[in-house]
């Protein structure tokens, strides 16, 4: 698996803001984060397919949680906004080079190594 490179994380207080950015190639047609807290499976966050625009989010996360990438479509963010103690974790961005279902992590061929979240409250 070619590794992609994630950047952004760290700690910070509830109510806090981060955002995390993710190196991508523009060969890559849905792109996102996933997150796996201590002793829980990794579930998707957020996903984008790069070619429309069209974002995906996991329940309520869209409304704290923006995903977006730049104009060249190379680099890939995710802005978080209100933190919560719950959400901390360690956070990954996965590409696929085709249309895949966004959760379905299987499909996805790229994946970094994740960066840390740590909220505290």
């Amino acid at each position: 698996q070619v590794q992609l490179a994630e950047s952004g994380g760290g700690s910070v207080q509830a109510g806090g803001s981060l955002r995390l950015s993710c190196a991508v190639s523009r060969s890559h047609y849905t792109v996102g984060w996933f997150r796996q807290a201590p002793g829980k499976e990794r579930e998707g966050v957020a996903h984008i397919y790069t070619a429309s625009g069209r974002t995906y989010y996991t329940g309520s996360l869209r409304d704290r949680f923006i995903i977006s990438r730049d104009i060249d479509r190379t680099t890939l963010y995710l802005q978080m906004n209100n933190l919560r103690p719950e959400d901390t974790a360690t956070y990954y961005c996965a590409a696929a080079s085709k249309w895949v279902f966004p959760q379905r992590e299987s499909d996805y061929e790229f994946w970094g190594t994740g960066t840390q979240v740590t909220v505290s409250s």
